[in-house]
């Protein structure tokens, strides 16, 4: 039973142009507006990549527009 609830697939680490990120089955097309960051592998392998790389949770358009009004 436990085997058949294993996950073999390969994905994908994606973000779109507000830099948010998510994962995608690899052998998908990416969706509009979304664009490959270059980590594949399991999904935890791609969670823990997400993880590392998206620090700031807020979109890029928010960030800039709080760094423009601090300024």
């Amino acid at each position: 039973m436990a085997d058949e609830q294993t996950d073999h697939r390969t994905y994908r680490v994606v973000l779109n142009d507000e830099e948010q990120y998510s994962i995608w089955d690899a052998h998908r097309e990416l969706p509009a507006g979304w664009h490959a960051e270059g980590t594949e592998g399991p999904r935890e392998h791609c969670l823990q990549r997400i993880e590392e790389l998206w620090t700031d949770l807020r979109p890029a358009s928010l960030r800039r527009r709080m760094d423009e009004t601090a300024a």
